[in-house]
């Protein structure tokens, strides 16, 4: 089973074992309204925890997604490609963006639980 953590910027971490699957939250599709374009990284890619890691376009803004962690892109959601408008449909499941691989676990402790995340937008 995986852990969810989020992160003050609106993206949501499933973590497990040592990859973690990265996307933006609800609230934060929500803001955007309607994606019409997603931007995802190089598989490959090192990423820096707090890096601009992908793009989210909306009729309305583009918005930078942050890496909550530190690793490589191991995969991205192609799907995203042809149906960007998945993420405001299935914004925290099926709207995922990126899986990294985890170079360092103990980021994840810095990241919000749930009832923490919900109580920061609330």
């Amino acid at each position: 089973m995986s852990t969810i953590r989020y992160t003050e910027d609106h993206e949501w971490i499933a973590v497990d074992g040592d990859t973690a699957t990265i996307g933006i939250t609800d609230h934060a599709q929500e803001q955007l309204g309607d994606l019409v374009f997603v931007e995802l990284p190089e598989i490959g890619r090192s990423l820096s925890k707090g890096e601009e890691a992908a793009v989210v376009e909306s009729v309305k803004a583009a918005s930078d997604v942050y890496a909550p962690v530190s690793g490589e892109v191991v995969a991205v959601n192609e799907e995203l490609s042809g149906d960007p408008a998945l993420v405001n449909r299935d914004a925290e499941t099926g709207g995922w963006l990126m899986k990294v691989k985890l170079s360092d676990t103990g980021e994840l402790d810095a990241l919000m639980d749930r009832d923490a995340y919900l109580a920061s937008i609330g």
